[in-house]
């Protein structure tokens, strides 16, 4: 039985800790979205889900109790839905419409909203408490190693210099907001209402409500700016804010239905997912976790690499994209059209939903067949996803 993804949202993406969602809870955030995504599809009926899959990384505090159960109830108000949360860091959100799709082919669902949602403004990065395995910290440090070491492994093993990561993550950003003001990101985003309540001079009790409708991240800059900063993680380093991924907010869902279900609603498919593979790496070069996963996507699919049009590489960092844009020998002109996490930011357990709405959106408007998510994935993980556009 196939699957086919008829819908697509995500939220704008707030930069974290201190932008614009940093008042705005995870649950509230992902139930927007799913409310929009439902009203798309006005034939189908809350009741007709089988499932609610959301990815998140760091699935505590504000994001534990299950959220994706939470996300559920309140995204569409009825207690016969279930929902699950699925963790496998940044690529959460491409391994629930994976799951989703697996469940459909083999008849144990029909509809199944898919997707995620992080919030890094209110949870640290890694979570709360960290507690590592005394024997493998010792044994095999590497393991444990920060994100940020691993990109200067990247950068080092695969002889990517400073200079080149500055021009990288500018290009991202030129791009992104360009994206931007041509309006590309619209039919993406799902608008939110957020509410800021603070004391005044006088300290009384105020209530501000905006709309949040754009990626917060995009900024100008040049490259003399970004030759300025100084390596975050290692003193003699060449990886440094401004040619990383930014710490965000944001999420974003599809909705995946069969086929006996595509005809029952009467609407036309968008895409639908051909293959995903996710492959281990040693974990002190993670960032290069793509190059291993996707030939092997691309050849579950029975395509080449040549049949590809365009691909969403995250940007985790400049250093492992531009290893691995050279290690599958990509064409980068066809490789994050619109910007990447650089500009646009990075919320974890989001992201793979997010850039896959954003691939189909973009492949439509330049007629394209096929296309490709991808990303690295901490302790030494690379996933890819194969989507075929079909509308």
């Amino acid at each position: 039985m196939n699957a086919y993804i008829i819908a697509g949202f995500r939220s704008a993406v707030g930069k974290a800790p201190r932008g614009k969602f940093r008042f705005t809870r995870p649950d509230d955030l992902a139930a927007n979205v799913i409310k929009h995504l439902m009203a798309s599809v006005p034939n189908l009926a809350p009741e007709q889900v089988d499932d609610v899959i959301v990815g998140n990384a760091t699935p505590e505090a504000e994001q534990g109790l299950n959220i994706g159960r939470m996300i559920a109830l309140m995204g569409l108000n009825n207690e016969k839905v279930p929902g699950m949360t699925v963790n496998r860091y940044c690529s959460s959100g491409s391994e629930t419409i994976a799951i989703a799709s697996a469940k459909i082919h083999s008849g144990q669902a029909d509809v199944i909203i898919a997707g995620g949602v992080e919030c890094m403004s209110p949870i640290p990065f890694g979570g709360w408490r960290i507690v590592p395995n005394h024997t493998v910290g010792k044994e095999n440090p590497t393991y444990y190693w920060g994100m940020g070491l691993t990109a200067e492994a990247v950068a080092r093993d695969f002889k990517v210099s400073r200079e080149d990561q500055d021009a990288f993550a500018l290009a991202s950003q030129e791009k992104a907001l360009a994206a931007i003001a041509a309006g590309r990101f619209k039919d993406d985003i799902v608008p939110v209402e957020v509410e800021r309540v603070f004391l005044d001079t006088q300290e009384k009790r105020q209530v501000e409500k905006y709309v949040v409708d754009t990626d917060e991240g995009p900024r100008a800059s040049n490259l003399e700016a970004l030759a300025k900063l100084r390596p975050v993680f290692d003193a003699r380093g060449s990886v440094t804010a401004g040619n990383s991924s930014q710490t965000s907010d944001g999420a974003a869902f599809v909705l995946v239905v069969s086929e006996r279900m595509l005809k029952q609603l009467n609407v036309k498919p968008i895409a639908r997912l051909l293959s995903y593979h996710v492959a281990g790496v040693d974990p002190r070069i993670m960032g290069i976790g793509p190059v291993a996963a996707v030939p092997k996507a691309i050849e579950k699919a029975g395509l080449k690499l040549k049949d590809i049009e365009q691909f969403e590489l995250n940007e985790a960092f400049a250093s492992q994209s531009l290893a691995v844009i050279r290690e599958l020998g990509l064409d980068p002109s066809i490789v994050n059209v619109n910007g990447g996490a650089i500009a646009l930011g990075h919320p974890l357990g989001c992201t793979g939903a997010k850039l896959s709405v954003q691939l189909f959106n973009e492949m439509r408007r330049r007629k394209q067949k096929y296309g490709v998510v991808t990303m690295c994935v901490g302790t030494g993980q690379g996933a890819a996803s194969v989507f075929e556009l079909l509308n």
